[in-house]
């Protein structure tokens, strides 16, 4: 049975009762207060944990879960109505994995279930470059940086020469390998502040044969 632990002080089924979440095989624990939620994270060992954007103490609730050793890799989403602010700014800073936007669209139960099993990411320093949105231009270049690591949802980003903020959405190109129709194009935003000059970047909007061709590389590693 799958576990998920929603953090919040209003009953959200009418809104995620038609999601993965409230479906056969999940089990959900509902708590409106910071130190139950940190008491169950640690006991039940939720397999997900949901918090309103709302919940009172909600960035105090994630960087918590995130210190516990009892807790410090459950996936956690938030879900939030409205346009991004900059509490949601201090929720992945404080070290949830995404922000899932209100009403639950088409592409939640394959995110969800994406974070559930947690793709494994493997250790591999790929070069890369970027443009962040902001900028985009036909004569901006393209700034170089390094992927630490990469798995099916995402990278961890390197560079010491534009200093990212989380919200910050790229254009992104990866080189796999050194033959050119190898290179990936994609969009991805940053959600959390790594080491010095690293940056947590989670993929967006990914079609299902570059899902293919990355899942193909990151397998490829572990058989490496």
């Amino acid at each position: 049975m799958t576990l998920a632990l929603i953090c919040s002080q209003k009953d959200l089924e009418p809104e995620l009762g038609q999601t993965l979440l409230w479906r056969s095989g999940f089990d959900r624990y509902r708590t409106a207060g910071i130190d139950e939620a940190r008491r169950l994270a640690g006991s039940n060992k939720p397999d997900i944990v949901v918090v309103d954007r709302d919940f009172p103490g909600a960035a105090k609730l994630v960087a918590s879960l995130r210190e516990s050793l009892a807790s410090r890799h459950v996936s956690i989403v938030v879900v939030a109505g409205g346009d991004f602010d900059a509490l949601e700014v201090e929720l992945l800073e404080a070290g949830a994995n995404a922000i899932f936007r209100l009403p639950p669209g088409p592409d939640w139960d394959d995110r969800l279930e994406r974070l559930i099993k947690v793709p494994t990411r493997r250790n591999a320093r790929l070069p890369l470059s970027f443009k962040v949105d902001a900028s985009l231009s036909l004569e901006t270049m393209p700034t170089p940086a390094s992927a630490v690591n990469i798995s099916e949802t995402g990278l961890l980003l390197e560079t010491r020469m534009i200093p990212l903020q989380v919200g910050d959405e790229l254009q992104l190109e990866i080189q796999l390998d050194h033959e050119e129709d190898q290179i990936l194009r994609v969009e991805g935003r940053v959600v959390r502040h790594g080491g010095p000059g690293q940056f947590g970047v989670e993929f967006l909007g990914l079609d299902p044969s570059l899902k293919t061709r990355i899942k193909t590389f990151v397998d490829s590693l572990e058989t490496a």
